[in-house]
C-alpha cells in the first residue's frame, strides 16, 4: 500500500464523518427551531364564565393537549382578565365580544400590552330580549320597556355583576335612556339569570333579560330580541365578533401556539352544539369538547394546517398526539361516569313538579317577611335608626364607648352611599337569624335530651358546615328563582348547626345539682326547662346565636349572586370590574355592620 493511497483512503474517511457531523448538526438545528421554549408549553387560559366562552376554551384545551401542551384554564371576569394578561399571568383569552368590550379593551391596546390575534367568530348578537307572547303584547323596542314597567315590576335580568352587558344597562337607567330611570338590574349568573327566564316562560310572566347568539337559549326559548338599542348595544341587535387576544410579546415567544391561534375560527352552530352538550346533557365541558371534536375531524385538522406538536414533530393524520395509557384510562373512566348529579336533578326536577304549590307559598312567605322588614326600615328616618340602635348597643353592654363607635360606624356607611344596601343585608340577617334561632334552639333542647336524636342530627350538621355554601344556592335557585327567597335559605341552612350545637352544649351541662333542686322542689318538665335549664344554658344558646348572626352576615357577598341585593353586590361588582376603591368601601360597611351585630349580641 503506497503513502498516497492510505492518505487518500483516510481522507474519504474524514470526508465521510464531516459530512455525517454536519448532518446532525443540521437536524439539532432544525428541531430545535421547531421545537419552543419549555415555557411554552403551559399555556395559561382565561374563562369568564360564559358557556360560549367556556366551550371554546374547552376546545382549544383539547386540542393543545392533543399536541403536547399543558394548558390551564382560571375562571375570571372580564375586566380582571385584561388586567391579570397585562401583568403576564394570563397568555390567551378566546371571548373578546366587540363591540361590547370595546371600552374595557381599548386602554390596554393603547398601551400595548395585550395583541390582537383575529375574529375566531362572527355573526353574533348581544342585546336584551323579551319572550315571543311578550313581543305579541307590545313590547318590541327599548323604549316600549317602560311602558310595561308594572308588570315587569321595575326590573331588568342580567348576569354576573360587573358583566359589560350590565353595565350598558346600568348606564342606561342611570341616564334615563327610554325612561328606565325608575327600573332596576338584578345581578346574577348565567344560569341564574336563566332559572328566572324558564319560570317565567312556564308561567308566560313578562320579563326582559340579556341575551345573546351564539347560546342554546336561542333554540330553548322562543325569545325576540328588542330593537333600538343601537346606542347601547350597536347596531343589527348588538351585532358582535368575538375575537382571540393574547397578552404582549406572546406570539412571537410561541410561534407554533400562535399559528394555532391564528388557524382558530368558530361557527355559531358549532359553538352552539358545543353549549347544548354542557347545558343540556349536562357533560363536563372537558367531555363536550372532547365529543365534538372526535365528531368533526375535519374542523380539527383545518385548525392544524402549518401546526407541529410541541416537541416539533409533525402532526399526524389523526390530527394528535396519541394520548398515553394514564390519559386513556383517565378517559375510559370518565365515559362511564356514575350519574350522581343526573340523578339529583331528576330528583329536584320532581320535587319542583310535585311541590310547586308549597315552594309558591314558601317562597311568598319568606319574601314577604324580609320584603317587610326592609320596608319597616326604610320608613324610619336613617338618624333615629342610628340613634335607637346606639341606644340599644348601651342598653345590652352599659357601654358608651360602644355607643359612640355605632353612632360613628352608621354614620361612615351612610356617608360612603352604601345606606340602602346595608338596610337590604340587615332585613336579610334579620330574618335569617330569627328563622335559625326558631328551628334551631327547640332541636337543640331536644337533641341534648334524646342521645338517638343527637347522633342522627350530627352528620347532617356536619355537612352543612362543611358543603361549599354555594353548593346550597344551586336547588334553591331552581326552586325559587332569583332573588332573596334562595338566599335566606342558603343562609339558614349554613347558619342553623351554631344554635343547634350551642344549645344542646347548653342544655348537657347544666349541673346536675340544679336538676336535682329542681325535683326536689316538685317542678314539672315544662317548669324545669323555663326555669332551670334555659337560665343556666343562656350564655351558650346566646353565644350560638351570635354565631348565628355572623354567619348569616358572612352570606352577603355570596346572595348577592343570586339577586338578593344588599353589600354583596359593589364587592361583587368591584371584584369583575377591578374597582379597589368601591370594593374596599363595601367591604368596610360589611365590617362594620359585623362588628356592630358582635358587639351588641355579645354576652
Amino acid at each position: 500500500m503506497t503513502r498516497s493511497s492510505t492518505i487518500s483512503k483516510r481522507w474519504h474517511v474524514f470526508h465521510a464523518l464531516r459530512e455525517t457531523l454536519v448532518g446532525l448538526l443540521l437536524c439539532i438545528v432544525c428541531v430545535g427551531a421547531m421545537a419552543e421554549p419549555a415555557s411554552c408549553r403551559t399555556v395559561r387560559l382565561s374563562d369568564v364564565g360564559w358557556t360560549d366562552v367556556t366551550a371554546t376554551t374547552a376546545v382549544l384545551t383539547q386540542v393543545l393537549r392533543g399536541l403536547g401542551y399543558d394548558p390551564q384554564t382560571t375562571l375570571l371576569s372580564v375586566p380582571v382578565t385584561y388586567s391579570v394578561m397585562k401583568g403576564g399571568n394570563i397568555d390567551v383569552f378566546l371571548g373578546n365580544w366587540l363591540p361590547a368590550q370595546l371600552g374595557v379593551r381599548q386602554p390596554y391596546l393603547d398601551e400595548h400590552s395585550i395583541e390582537i390575534v383575529r375574529e375566531n367568530l362572527t355573526g353574533a348578537k348581544f342585546t336584551l330580549a323579551v319572550p315571543g307572547y311578550l313581543q305579541e303584547a307590545g313590547l318590541k323596542d327599548f323604549a316600549d320597556i317602560r311602558k310595561f314597567a308594572v308588570p315587569l315590576d321595575s326590573t331588568i335580568y342580567g348576569i354576573e355583576a360587573g358583566n359589560v352587558g350590565n353595565l350598558h344597562i346600568l348606564d342606561m337607567i342611570k341616564r334615563n335612556d327610554f325612561g328606565l330611570g325608575g327600573f332596576h338590574l338584578v345581578d346574577s349568573s348565567e344560569q341564574g339569570m336563566l332559572a328566572e327566564v324558564s319560570r317565567a316562560v312556564a308561567a308566560r310572566k313578562p320579563i326582559v333579560f340579556l341575551a345573546w347568539d351564539p347560546h342554546p337559549m336561542n333554540m330553548q326559548y322562543d325569545l325576540r330580541y328588542l330593537t333600538g338599542g343601537d346606542a347601547n348595544f350597536g347596531p343589527n341587535f348588538g351585532g358582535a365578533t368575538v375575537s382571540t387576544v393574547t397578552r404582549a410579546g406572546y406570539l412571537q415567544q410561541c410561534p407554533n401556539v400562535a399559528q394555532l391561534l391564528r388557524n382558530l375560527v368558530f361557527t355559531t352552530r358549532g359553538e352552539s352544539e358545543v353549549m347544548r352538550s354542557i347545558l343540556v346533557d349536562h357533560q363536563t365541558p372537558e367531555v363536550a369538547a372532547r365529543n365534538w371534536l372526535a365528531a368533526n375531524p375535519a374542523v380539527e385538522m383545518a385548525w392544524l394546517q402549518n401546526v407541529q406538536t410541541f416537541s416539533g414533530k409533525a402532526v399526524g393524520a389523526g390530527g394528535s398526539v396519541a394520548p398515553g395509557f394514564a390519559a386513556r384510562f383517565e378517559t375510559w373512566l370518565t365515559d362511564r361516569k356514575i350519574p350522581v348529579g343526573a340523578a339529583v336533578a331528576v330528583g329536584i326536577e320532581w320535587v319542583k313538579l310535585h311541590g310547586a304549590a308549597a315552594f309558591r307559598v314558601t317562597g311568598v312567605t319568606f319574601s314577604g317577611a324580609i320584603n317587610f322588614v326592609y320596608q319597616l326600615l326604610r320608613t324610619i328616618p336613617p338618624i333615629l335608626i342610628i340613634l335607637t340602635t346606639a341606644v340599644f348597643a348601651w342598653r345590652m353592654q352599659r357601654s358608651v364607648a360602644l355607643a359612640i363607635f355605632v353612632i360613628a360606624a352608621l354614620l361612615l356607611i351612610m356617608n360612603q352611599g352604601y345606606w340602602q344596601q346595608t338596610l337590604e343585608t340587615l332585613s336579610l340577617v334579620l330574618v335569617a337569624t330569627l328563622a335559625a334561632t326558631a328551628i334551631g334552639v327547640p332541636l337543640g333542647i331536644a337533641s341534648a335530651r334524646h342521645p338517638k336524636l343527637a347522633a342522627a342530627l350530627r352528620p347532617a350538621l356536619d355537612l352543612m358546615q362543611t358543603l361549599p355554601t354555594f353548593v346550597y344556592l344551586i336547588p334553591t335557585l331552581v326552586l325559587f328563582g332569583l332573588g332573596v327567597v334562595p338566599a335566606l335559605i342558603s343562609t339558614v341552612i349554613f347558619a342553623l348547626p351554631a344554635p343547634i350545637r350551642m344549645t344542646q352544649l347548653g342544655i348537657a351541662s347544666v349541673p346536675r345539682s340544679l336538676v336535682e333542686a329542681g325535683e326536689s322542689f316538685g317542678a314539672t318538665r315544662w317548669q324545669m326547662l323555663l326555669k332551670v335549664e334555659l337560665p343556666s344554658a343562656a350564655p351558650l344558646i346566646f353565644a350560638g346565636i351570635t354565631q348565628c348572626t355572623m354567619l348569616s352576615l358572612s352570606m352577603v357577598v355570596i346572595a348577592a349572586l343570586v339577586g338578593a341585593g344588599g353589600l354583596g353586590v359593589p364587592v361583587v361588582r368591584a371584584l369583575n370590574s377591578v374597582q379597589v376603591g368601591m370594593g374596599i368601601e363595601a367591604g368596610l360597611a360589611i365590617v362594620l355592620l359585623a362588628v356592630i351585630l358582635d358587639r351588641i349580641t355579645r354576652r
